[in-house]
């Protein structure tokens, strides 16, 4: 298998759109759980700081990533993504250290 694409993403949004944002967000969960390659999808919330939003993804391999984020609803989020948020999305690309048996 080839190796997985995991990463870390951070949306910090603008306080006045929190809610609107979370909402937006999470519509995205369970289809994009659906889509071929989709291993992983998580979304949270910070504890400490409402408003800033976390995912966790893993996909079985770059090209479904890509497939993902070329989805028009993706598209049209990263198109208008700064009139929900304060600072860009922060994406951490990671390597698993301690992968699933899958």
């Amino acid at each position: 298998m080839d190796q997985l694409v995991s990463l870390v993403g951070i949306a910090r949004s603008k306080p006045e759109r929190a809610q609107e944002v979370m909402e937006l967000l999470l519509s995205f969960v369970e289809p994009t759980r659906k889509e071929p390659g989709c291993l992983e999808y998580h979304f949270h919330e910070d504890l400490e700081e409402p408003g800033v939003f976390v995912f966790y993804e893993v996909w079985r391999t770059q090209a479904d990533l890509d497939a993902h984020l070329a989805l028009p609803h993706m598209q049209d989020f990263w198109e208008r993504r700064m009139d929900y948020l304060t600072t860009d999305v922060e994406l951490r690309f990671v390597n698993m250290r301690s992968p699933y048996g899958h």
